[in-house]
């Protein structure tokens, strides 16, 4: 019975020996000098631990060391799993923890109690902008979502079309029309959405960028002329007869140069 029980405490010591080397590796490789240093208060007194139960120096010794590993292994998960709050923030209330400064933390009890206004303030003031941005958007607050988007925007544009979006389900097509045309002039491709979300606000302004709409589809139509007939209807949109003639006529000449290997595009001539 001794043996089997010896047995079982070197297989349980070896095991998390083995989990905190792995760790401690981890946190090397990583170059996380500081959880590095922690990892050793658990690895060191793990290799003890295994070095007393083999040779069963001292029975006490081993309990207290095995006692202590697996509170500090219970403790190590719980600070993995939420590794931005504290070990006490876990027992105080979100509003507390609100009070006291402490507003990650209390935004993540607020957005586990579903209080997802209160949540997305909380992390606006952590700092965290991109969850606010989430939470908000969650919550139906589509004003402060597109603007927490709009902040992000300035550090990387490509949340320029998420500030977009929001703004729309806000009610605010103006400023959704003026971003998605701000970020369109880095990605093309935008161009034709702009433009769209502009006619339903301004229809002069609309015309320019259907212009620019055109002249990018012309710009695709040199390289495969399919999009000939995309410039054509843009042009038309602008204002432009002229141009949408020209961009009709050149998709013409497209199709019936397709219809020599596809019957089928004789309908679009």
């Amino acid at each position: 019975m001794v043996m089997i029980i010896k047995l079982i405490v070197i297989l349980t010591l070896s095991t998390i020996l083995i989990l905190n080397l792995i760790f401690s590796i981890l946190t090397i490789y990583a170059k996380n000098l500081k959880l590095f240093a922690y990892t050793l208060l658990f690895l060191m007194p793990s290799a003890y631990a295994v070095y007393i139960s083999v040779f069963w120096v001292n029975p006490e010794q081993i309990l207290l060391i095995t006692i202590y590993l697996v509170f500090a292994i219970v403790l190590a998960i719980i600070k993995i799993s939420e590794p931005n709050i504290g070990i006490l923030d876990r027992f105080m209330s979100a509003s507390l923890l609100e009070k006291i400064g402490k507003y990650y933390a209390a935004a993540r009890k607020y957005e586990r109690k579903e209080e997802l206004e209160k949540a997305a303030e909380c992390y606006e003031m952590a700092g965290y902008i991109e969850s606010a941005a989430y939470i908000y958007e969650e919550a139906g607050n589509f004003e402060r979502a597109a603007i927490c988007y709009e902040i992000l925007s300035k550090k990387k544009i490509a949340y320029l079309p998420d500030a977009s979006k929001m703004w729309e389900r806000a009610g605010n097509l103006r400023r959704a029309a003026e971003l998605l045309e701000k970020y369109a002039m880095a990605d093309e491709w935008y161009l034709e959405y702009a433009a769209k979300l502009w006619e339903k606000v301004d229809r002069e302004r609309a015309k320019k960028l259907w212009e620019k709409v055109a002249e990018y589809y012309e710009k695709e139509a040199k390289e495969e002329g399919v999009f000939y007939e995309d410039a054509a209807e843009a042009y038309r949109k602008a204002g432009n007869d002229k141009k949408t003639m020209e961009m009709y006529k050149k998709f013409i000449n497209y199709c019936k140069k397709q219809v020599k290997y596809d019957k089928s595009w004789k309908k679009y001539i």
